[in-house]
């Protein structure tokens, strides 16, 4: 069956380039958008109370953050002219570097960024635990202010850099302190490269954004997500297209710049057509697939039947799903931290898709009383439906009684969210695909650091999660965080708070015209030339 409809899939898209893109690619003007297809749709604009990456894309371009990753993984200034640590390594000095504004004309300051820390660790599970840490934060003047500790906590300049979501942007204090972390702000008002042009925005199918004129990008250059954030265009746009074979032809076509994320049928072509160029998903920048759980109701309040159904999540099969190319799979990774990074680890990882007969025994030891269980299904997703539609049939298979809800990926979101009992617009299961950035750190792990903490989908609460979270906060050797981390990962596979379904690469496109595209693992808008 999935045979066949990677063939429908390839067929449409002949199709549709036969079709509607007739003829070579028209040329384009040097002063177009630069067009970026996203995977699922734009509908929440906040980047902290909107738990997505799509969200994630679109802050980045109009908001800025103090710290930022590079290339190698290191953590540089960003906003920041830099920062100081006295020597018991309880006190952060950090000051702001000259020229920075936001789109609304007023200067950023140091109140501004502690209102909008306080904003995002009241949401975020790493900016939680830094702000549970937080003694004190106080401005010195407009251009510097102090985070001081009440006890050691290891990660200050991780949880400030942290790449994805939630990632502890930067907004006006008049926004952030207003406006409570789950509700979303009202106004876009940032200090990034962009501006948003929200009369121009069209929910769940096109945001349009101008170039900042008045951005002081860094000196030196570009590097991941550091360095000097350079716009060379003038306008840019995010669209969707739902269907797959659209856009594949429309980036054959030259009709649209940048696909997030390459419909999976479409790599090997894409590897073979020289205006295309693939980008080289590797290590942090691979993809995670799972399974989340609504801990809080039946019938996964039961820690057996979370077992049974992480049992049922065979690697394997749910990669063959995606119909990847050979080598872009890793069916013998059943890692939270992402295998081939720094905390990667094997403990617990010998109960995760043990297969179908050991899920049927589990249920069976469960007293599993054939309750309904709502399974939202991400219809719209390139990455989601086929690998949601599989861990359904593995489900089955083990003998859950699944209720399957096929939605778009907006829609999911809101109910996501929602506390709601199952029969009344609530969920049970929700399948997601997270870029390793969301993973590598334990602290800002889906599967781990939201634990006791209520604040987000996660809602898994176990003590020995806890004490291991407590534990690795407070180390500063990272050679000993390793060790904590194992024992983090046995506690959260025993408890079931995240289901692992497999790793894999799921690499971007863009036309080979495009000149300074840097290949991070998610979709950077600026230094982009044509």
């Amino acid at each position: 069956m999935l045979t066949s409809r990677r063939k429908l899939v390839t067929a449409l898209a002949a199709a549709t380039i036969a079709g509607t893109w007739t003829g070579p690619a028209r040329a384009q003007r040097a002063d177009r958008p630069l067009r970026l297809v996203l995977n699922v749709g734009l509908q929440t604009l906040d980047p902290v109370a909107g738990p997505s990456f799509v969200t994630r894309n679109f802050a980045y371009m109009v908001f800025d953050t103090l710290i930022a990753m590079d290339s190698k993984g290191q953590y540089r200034p960003q906003m920041l002219e830099g920062w100081k640590t006295s020597d018991d390594g309880l006190t952060y000095t950090f000051t702001l570097r000259p020229g920075l504004t936001f789109s609304d004309g007023a200067p950023v300051t140091a109140e501004d960024c502690i209102a909008s820390i306080r904003r995002w660790g009241g949401r975020d599970g790493l900016g939680r635990r830094l702000i549970a840490a937080t003694k004190e934060m106080r401005a010195i003047d407009d251009k510097t202010f102090v985070l001081e500790l009440a006890r050691p906590f290891g990660l200050v300049i991780d949880a400030l850099g942290k790449p994805s979501v939630q990632v502890p942007f930067i907004m006006p204090a008049r926004i952030a302190s207003a406006t409570p972390p789950t509700t979303p702000v009202k106004e876009i008002v940032g200090s990034g490269p962009f501006v948003f042009v929200k009369e121009e925005w069209m929910p769940g199918e096109k945001a349009t954004f101008r170039r900042n004129p008045n951005y002081v990008p860094r000196a030196e250059p570009a590097d991941g997500l550091a360095g000097g954030k350079v716009v060379k265009v003038e306008r840019a746009e995010l669209i969707t297209m739902p269907d797959l074979a659209t856009r594949a032809a429309a980036l054959q076509a030259n009709e649209v710049d940048y696909l997030e994320y390459v419909p999976l049928d479409f790599i090997e072509r894409f590897g073979k057509n020289r205006n295309i160029t693939l980008a080289k998903a590797g290590g942090p920048a691979q993809m995670v697939a799972a399974l989340t759980v609504n801990h809080t109701q039946a019938p996964f309040d039961n820690v057996r039947i979370r077992q049974a159904a992480a049992a049922a999540m065979i690697r394997s099969e749910i990669l063959d799903g995606l119909g990847l190319q050979p080598g872009a799979g890793d069916p013998g990774c059943a890692n939270l931290f992402v295998c081939g990074t720094y905390y990667a680890t094997t403990s617990g990882a010998a109960q995760v898709g043990t297969g179908i007969e050991k899920a049927r025994d589990l249920l069976k030891q469960a007293g599993y009383k054939n309750e309904k269980v709502v399974f939202l299904l991400p219809g719209d997703s390139a990455l989601l439906n086929p690998i949601g539609t599989v861990m359904a049939d593995q489900l089955k298979r083990a003998g859950f009684n699944l209720d399957i809800q096929t939605q778009d990926w907006s829609s999911i979101a809101s109910r996501w969210i929602t506390k709601k009992p199952q029969n009344e617009g609530g969920w049970a299961l929700v399948p997601v695909v997270y870029p390793g950035f969301d993973m590598v750190n334990p602290l800002g792990n889906p599967g781990t650091a939201y634990n006791c903490t209520g604040g987000a989908p996660y809602t898994y609460c176990g003590e020995a999660l806890g004490r291991a979270l407590s534990a690795f906060e407070a180390e500063r050797d990272p050679e000993k965080r390793k060790a904590i981390a194992a024992t983090m990962q046995q506690a959260a596979l025993d408890d079931g708070t995240y289901l692992i379904a497999g790793q894999f690469q799921s690499p971007a496109a863009w036309r080979s015209e495009l000149k300074g595209v840097i290949d991070f693992g998610l979709p950077i808008m600026w230094n982009i030339e044509r």
